[in-house]
This record gives structure tokens, sequence and C-alpha cells, in this order.
């Protein structure tokens, strides 16, 4: 049986990692969470019964935690997810950030390679360190071209600055003393179990509710939107298959502008949730834009197409589709985490 140790898998793309992996025959699962205020355990509910899956409270800055966890389980493999992500809190307050993605990286690269370096020959051939980051760390494109694995770094917000400092440090493990790492950067991730703060749950949540839909700025700025379930199965093919010291970029192939976005999700809502004679899109509101709002994102994913075969199961428009349908039944899930999403963040 393969033993994975995953950290932030109480998260977002965490816990959809958790949910597919660890009912994956072989595949056993250990999640490291700090459970901050993103993270919801009613997320890996599903997986309580399994015998093949265990939570453990904790930080990654806790190195005599995550020692003893890599001496307990034994793992084959470390995914790890945890990071603070939201770009409008690390512009209101970048330490956290710091803290997580910059320092709590470091620890953890430092507890795999002690861990690593004892391994026996075969199963140190075999270990793999996946590191899961963000396109954010490109900085912005302009109206032509795609990020791809040799873009140069250019990160613009304190968020994606510890993304890039996180992913260096990962890539300098490699070099400097072999740990054998994998680096992952993808696009926006969307879909059922998101945290209520991001656009996409934000606006069917204030839409379903009949409140204002902010837009920042303009509206026009990009993003390839990319379903959290075609990212896990991604991330999976990369940590069976990928070359060690490699990177790969996930993208959803789904350029969006903000504004569309949003009048899609009105449009389905209106769809699944009609009232007579009211349409969202009226409850549209522009808004304050962010300080360094990234203009345009969009990824060039040809490498993990053609390397590894992944390939995509949902459009933008099917993937969105059964996202406000799964919101839509799930108040049980986002009804008590409304209250910590609604105060505006990042503005100077």
């Amino acid at each position: 049986m393969r033993t994975v140790l995953v950290t932030g898998g109480a998260g977002f793309i965490g816990s959809a990692v958790c949910r597919a992996w660890a009912g994956a025959a072989g595949w056993r699962l250990v999640n490291l969470d700090k459970l901050t205020y993103a993270a919801n355990v009613e997320s890996l509910a599903d997986l309580k019964p399994l015998g093949t899956f265990s939570l453990v409270e904790g930080d990654i800055n806790e190195r005599a935690l995550v020692d003893d966890l890599l001496r307990r389980h034994q793992p084959d493999a470390i995914v790890h997810l945890a990071a603070e992500s939201h770009v409008d809190r690390s512009i209101t307050g970048s330490a956290e950030f710091v803290k997580t993605n910059v320092v709590g990286t470091h620890a953890l690269l430092e507890a795999a390679l002690a861990y690593w370096d004892k391994l026996p020959s075969e199963r140190k051939e075999a270990f793999r360190f996946l590191h899961v980051s963000t396109d954010e760390v490109f900085g912005s494109l302009g109206p032509d071209g795609y990020f791809s694995e040799t873009t140069p770094y250019d990160p613009r917000s304190p968020y994606s600055a510890t993304k890039a400092a996180s992913d260096h440090l990962v890539s300098a493990w490699h070099h400097t003393y072999g740990l054998p790492v994998l680096i992952s950067n993808c696009s926006n991730n969307y879909g059922p179990y998101q945290f209520p703060e991001k656009l996409i749950p934000l606006m069917i949540l204030n839409g379903l509710e009949y409140r204002a839909l902010p837009v920042y700025g303009d509206g026009q700025n990009i993003r390839d939107w990319l379903f959290v379930d075609d990212h896990v199965s991604a991330l999976k093919l990369v940590l069976e298959n990928g070359r060690a010291g490699q990177t790969y970029n996930i993208g959803g192939r789904a350029e969006r502008t903000n504004l569309q976005v949003v009048h899609a999700i009105c449009d389905a809502l209106d769809e699944l949730a009609p009232t007579a004679g009211r349409s969202r899109r009226d409850l549209i509101a522009y808004v304050k834009d962010r300080p360094g709002h990234d203009r345009r994102y969009a990824i060039d994913c040809a490498k993990i197409e053609n390397e590894l075969g992944w390939t995509q199961s949902e459009s933008f428009e099917t993937g969105l589709k059964k996202t406000v349908a799964w919101y839509l039944e799930r108040r049980d899930w986002w009804g008590p985490l409304r209250t910590v999403a609604e105060q505006r963040l990042g503005l100077r």
C-alpha cells in the first residue's frame, strides 16, 4: 500500500485530493492540517469510516510533529498543499503568508530531506515531494501568450511572492541536496467545497440571497479556470509519473473575464433557482479594484498533456453548472462559513 502525507488536506484543493485518493485501491493518506479559518473537516466527512485516511491537526512549522509523522507512517510521498491562499488577505496581512508559505515550506523540506536521507535505496529512489503552487507566481500577461514552465517569475502580490519563494526553495532542495521533488503550477480552481471568500462561491451565494455581486474594477481581468477534480487527476499523474526535478503547469484552457464568470453564474442561478421577473445580473456592482490586480493569466498545459497524457473531463460550462448545483444543495456546508467570508479585505 502506498502511503502519502498530505499537508493542507482540509482546504479546498487538499480535501478534493483526499476524497479522490483515499478511496483509491492501494492508497493510504495521512493529512496534516492546521485547521485555519479556510479549512473544514466537514469537507472530509465521507472519509471518516475509511481505514485508509487519518487527520492530524498541526502546523508544518512544528518540526517535532512532522518528524514524528514521518517516522510513524513512513510515507512514500509528500504532497504539499498547506498554504495561505487568498490574495486580498495577503494584502491586508502578509505575515501569516510568509510564515506558512515560506517558513513552513522550508521547515517541511528540512524534515523531508532528513527522512529521505535515511530511506533504503529502493524506497529512496521512488520517494517524491510534490509541491502544489499557482500560476500567480508568473505575474501578469498581456493580451497574448501563455505561461509555460519556463516563464520567468514576476509575482505582484504578497501571496504570489510567498508562493514564488516556496517554489524556489523546493527547486533548490532538489538541485542542492538531491531531494526528488515535483512542482505544479495551476490556474484558478473552482468547484464544490470552495471557501466562500473566493470569486465563484461568493457570487453564487450572494446571487442566491439577492445580495450585491461585487466586481473589482472594470471586470475585465482574465483568469484561466480549472475544475478542481480535473486538477486532482492531474496531480495524481504528476505524482505517479512525473520526472523528478520537473515543473508541470496545469490549466483549464478556459479563459474568461471576471465579468463573464459572474454573468455565467447569474444565468445558471436564474435557471436552477428562478424567481419571476428578476435577473441576478441586475445585482452586479462595480467596486474599487484590488491593488496590483494582475490583468490576465493563461496557462499552456501542453507539457502535462503530452508527457503524462492528462485530459480534462469538464468544460467551464459543465463544471460551473455542477458547482452552482452543489452550492444550492449544500447550505449545511456553507451556511456556517458565511460570516467569516463577508468582510472585504485587501484595500489600502
